[in-house]
């Protein structure tokens, strides 16, 4: 039988979440359903329909991403899963299409998702983007190597404040750092502030906390903790929601606040940025226990569109010889050239000096990864002799792409 994908009709909400939530082995909360109808955008779910039943499906965000150099508008995909009755079947890969055809439409160059699991994306074209990083410590091993005194105060804060304070820091860092994404009044009140019992997962209530100097907030954190005794004493765990510093004192001073709060035997972060900078602020930094992991993926659905808006740290010419198999129009050789006072991307025939896979390329764009490494994994050929450093200093970026939430 044929599985059809279509808009999401007004009255199939639940019937949606329910193969969805099926797909991920999980059954649909009712507490949850408000939040995620304030937060979803309707006119962008999709269904897969077998017959007069819905089987999967998927849903996009409307999303910002800070680019090096700017800010993108991109297709933030989400809640993507098919029943396992209908896989293999070809449901995902229509999706897909479907997904990347309207994305093109509203003028998003670009789509970005976490995955469940890398594997099925980068059929698609999803390059490796960003990395994050989670850190478990004790806590008595958060020792700064040097002493400096608190220039600012950490003060607790209730919900209304927070909705005023956080935001604006929040977007003082997101500017200036690569995979970041916008986030709506609805999305901050749902995602971020709500505390709902189920979402602490056997932990405590959620913690806010502001750092300001001169009264001027520079920094937040959102924490709980995870109580855990025996008859010998305290054994809970610290547990990071989100911490931001917009400044090098906030980011001092909230980790040593982390690092100082009363019974508490371990501190432990997720989707942290993955050149934490506590690795050069602590004098014992293997305790960190820092691991990487996959993070952002992105995918590059106009090629002209995504480079020309993105900044580069070099002048140069550079014709970059893409393959592309899902979407074969963004295949072919593009040259590059940022010499001028906006870069400009155009179809050529010229010699290319680099081949590439959509994927490399859209792990490069944010600046995850080098043209370099790409060559020592296998992952593109050099054809002009020089033109992986040439590529080098073009895509070079001051900072490491961070993308702090999942959607």
């Amino acid at each position: 039988m044929t599985i059809e994908i279509r808009d999401l009709r007004p009255d199939e909400l639940r019937p949606w979440l329910e193969a969805v939530e099926t797909a991920f082995g999980e059954g649909v909360r009712e507490e949850r359903i408000a939040g995620f109808e304030r937060i979803i955008e309707r006119d962008r779910m999709l269904a897969a329909v077998d017959g007069d039943t819905i089987v999967g499906g998927g849903a996009i965000f409307s999303l910002g991403l800070t680019i090096p150099g700017g800010e993108l508008p991109a297709a933030g995909v989400t809640a993507v899963g098919i029943m396992p009755t209908h896989r293999r079947r070809g449901a995902l890969t229509e999706l897909m299409r479907r997904q990347f055809r309207d994305a093109r439409a509203r003028q998003e160059p670009l789509a970005i998702l976490w995955a469940s699991e890398g594997s099925i994306y980068q059929r698609f074209g999803y390059g490796l983007a960003s990395l994050s990083s989670t850190l478990e410590l004790p806590q008595a091993r958060g020792v700064f190597r040097t002493k400096v005194e608190p220039e600012g105060r950490i003060r607790f804060i209730d919900r209304d404040e927070a909705t005023r304070i956080f935001p604006p820091v929040h977007d003082r860092i997101r500017r200036e750092t690569p995979g970041f994404i916008t986030r709506t009044a609805a999305h901050w009140d749902v995602e971020v502030l709500d505390d709902p019992a189920w979402r602490r997962n056997g932990a405590g209530p959620r913690f806010l906390t502001v750092h300001e100097v001169g009264g001027v907030p520079e920094g937040y954190l959102i924490y709980r903790i995870r109580e855990d005794w025996d008859w010998t004493g305290f054994k809970s765990t610290l547990e990071v929601r989100e911490l931001m510093a917009a400044t090098h004192r906030a980011l001092r001073e909230l980790w040593s606040f982390c690092f100082g709060v009363d019974l508490v035997a371990t501190v432990r972060s997720v989707l942290g940025r993955p050149d934490h900078p506590l690795l050069l602020m602590l004098t014992e930094p293997r305790r960190l226990k820092l691991t990487l992991a996959d993070a952002l993926w992105l995918r590059i659905l106009d090629v002209p569109g995504a480079l020309t808006a993105r900044g580069y740290a070099a002048s140069d010419r550079l014709v970059l010889e893409l393959t592309d198999v899902f979407l074969p129009d963004q295949a072919g050789r593009w040259t590059l050239d940022t010499t001028g006072d906006r870069p400009r991307v155009e179809r050529t025939e010229a010699p290319p000096d680099l081949a590439l896979d959509i994927t490399d390329l859209g792990a490069i764009y944010l600046g995850t990864f080098a043209p370099s490494e790409l060559a020592r994994a296998g992952r593109t050929s050099q054809i002009t002799p020089g033109a992986i450093s040439r590529a080098d200093a073009v895509f070079a970026t001051a900072q490491r792409p961070w993308c702090p939430e999942v959607f």
